[in-house]
């Protein structure tokens, strides 16, 4: 079951580069940089396969991120939804006004 319930896999499945899978697999990536950095060594050139380790950890979490929070996006709306079924004398319809209605008359001053 993990962090979300069953309900949850009835959403479609997020893409596979969003933004949080972006910014935190370049994060990942950064951190093996920072890495070889403080201990000297040739940033971009060793441990590649660090690099490559943290930037896929980076983006899977990412991933399971972004899900998570489609997942309470879309929970918060069905409630709202819910409630607004529920309450409709809350949420009447307002009259429509043109533009024109709601601007003042432009007098200008000189």
């Amino acid at each position: 079951m993990g962090l979300m319930p069953d309900e949850a896999k009835t959403l479609s499945p997020p893409g596979i580069a969003n933004r949080n899978s972006v910014w935190l697999a370049g994060v990942g990536w950064c951190t093996a940089l920072l890495h070889n950095a403080i201990n000297r060594r040739p940033p971009l050139k060793s441990g590649l396969h660090r690099q490559f380790l943290l930037a896929t950890l980076g983006w899977f979490i990412g991933y399971h991120v972004t899900k998570y929070e489609n997942y309470t996006f879309a929970r918060l709306d069905r409630d709202m939804n819910e409630y607004i079924k529920l309450h409709p004398e809350e949420f009447a319809m307002k009259d429509k006004k043109t533009f024109a209605e709601i601007v003042e008359p432009f007098h200008p001053v000189r």
